[in-house]
């Protein structure tokens, strides 16, 4: 994934200090710097130039506004097979959740890697340069394992070296269907059987340049109480990242309450399950004393946006987290739409909607939660920024379009936030290679193509 040694010249980039919260930004401002020379060997910045005029000879130039990378935190790539589909009539998550069901049934090895191959090169040109892939599909439907028992996972690591991207495999312990159930049949192949044989299995799970592993709890529903600290151990003496799903829905909280007498976040905080290496995906249901946990103990925050609205889950209490000193990272999690510029801007325009007042977050914070923080969520703290030592991973976005045309280039931020979306993605560099050159991928040469014949490869007949 490493290009052994480039220039590039960047028209207009990100750069300086990223703010969380909104007084500090205002305080730092948004630094835009015009004319910025980054040299790149074996993958990594080792110079950035500002006020360079002019192109160096021989660098490659990307015009536009370039930012570091943008992280997806959180990613269910087969979810992508139900765009649109799930959109005709009505219903609940949890009607939902019977179709995704039976979308994860038929998938086998080799149909999740031509999806997940289509899905992460859809969300290269999207200018995601990593994905936390949140992945619980581990068998073959009945539960029986396969030959290679991490073959599923397995596809979504070569998925994402054949697009060109970083990932985190999230691996997730899923063994119950619901407190003190065992799994229906849809589940069987989520669960291991119990945490102990979850962890065997991953940890035959083996990193390399473009990937790392980390866990997950599914849900506090779905790995019993008693098994939270197997998972949470796993995951500290690896000093690896750990997901959870967590306060989605009401019902979730009322079964927790009636099975264990109280709130998800606090079973979790009683499992030594949260930390400054968790993060809590969605955190949409929480009462004051869970958002105290969860930012006392550095957790962190994965918005969702365009998800929990499609699903109707609610506005989570995102700022009410940051300022209870949570960082954020954003996810695009079903796939409704890939697009982390619309997922920073929802979670503006939320909070807005939700409080009738503006300005909770300033375009520098909102992009500091898609980049520097969703990668530190993802166990890549050595990305997310453009300075020496930093990976190479850069999204240069077009301020020339019918969205981002007219403002001054000092607005880039508000205008990438604001007014761009995945479309105006011009370049996608990774480890300082060009994924992405002028709008198309150079990996995967049909992508549209791709998304259509691997959803068509698992569309019910």
């Amino acid at each position: 994934m490493t290009a052994a040694q480039r220039t590039y010249w960047l028209e207009h980039a990100w750069l300086g200090a990223l703010p969380r919260a909104l007084g500090s930004a205002r305080a730092g401002g948004n630094p835009i710097g015009p004319g910025v020379t980054v040299a790149v060997q074996d993958g990594r910045i080792t110079a950035v130039h500002p006020d360079t005029p002019t192109p160096p000879p021989g660098a490659e130039v990307l015009r536009g506004l370039t930012i570091p990378g943008l992280a997806n935190a959180h990613s269910h790539a087969f979810h992508r097979a139900l765009r649109s589909a799930v959109q005709v009539g009505s219903g609940t998550f949890w009607t939902w959740r019977d179709v995704m069901y039976a979308t994860a049934g038929r998938l086998t090895p080799d149909t999740y890697h031509a999806l997940a191959r289509a899905v992460y090169a859809e969300m290269a040109l999207a200018g995601i340069t990593a994905v936390g892939e949140f992945h619980y599909v581990h068998h073959a439907p009945g539960g029986t394992p396969y030959a290679d028992p991490n073959a599923m996972g397995e596809a979504l690591l070569a998925a994402a070296a054949d697009a060109g991207i970083r990932i985190t495999l999230l691996d997730t312990a899923y063994l119950s269907s619901g407190f003190g159930r065992p799994p229906t049949a849809h589940q069987l192949r989520f669960s291991d059987g119990d945490a102990d044989a979850w962890a065997t299995r991953c940890s035959l799970l083996k990193e390399r340049d473009h990937a790392r592993i980390g866990a997950a709890v599914h849900s506090v529903r779905a790995v019993p109480a008693e098994q939270l600290a197997t998972v949470a151990r796993w995951a500290e003496e690896r000093r690896a990242p750990l997901h959870v799903h967590l306060s989605e829905q009401t019902a979730e909280n009322d079964a927790c309450w009636e099975a264990h007498g109280c709130t998800p976040t606090q079973l979790l905080a009683l499992h030594g399950v949260l930390g400054p290496r968790t993060t809590g995906v969605h955190n949409t249901h929480l009462t004051a004393e869970d958002i105290a946990l969860i930012g006392g103990s550095g957790t962190g925050t994965c918005m969702c946006p365009t998800t929990e609205r499609d699903l109707a889950d609610g506005i989570g209490p995102a700022a009410a987290l940051q300022n209870e000193g949570s960082p954020l990272s954003l996810g695009s999690d079903s796939h409704a739409v890939i697009d982390l510029l619309e997922e920073a801007r929802a979670m503006e325009l939320n909070e807005r909607l939700r409080t009738r007042t503006r300005g909770h977050w300033t375009a520098a914070a909102l992009l500091r939660a898609a980049t520097a923080d969703g990668h530190a969520a993802l166990g890549w703290g050595e990305a997310g920024t453009i300075e020496p030592g930093a990976l190479a991973d850069l999204t240069t976005i077009a301020l020339d379009s019918v969205r981002t045309a007219g403002p001054l280039p000092g607005l880039g931020a508000e205008t990438a936030v604001f007014a761009a979306t995945a479309a105006d993605v011009r370049h996608t560099v990774v480890g300082g290679r060009h994924v992405v050159r002028d709008g198309a991928h150079t990996l995967v040469p049909d992508v549209p193509g791709a998304l259509a014949r691997a959803v068509d490869a698992l569309r019910a007949r």
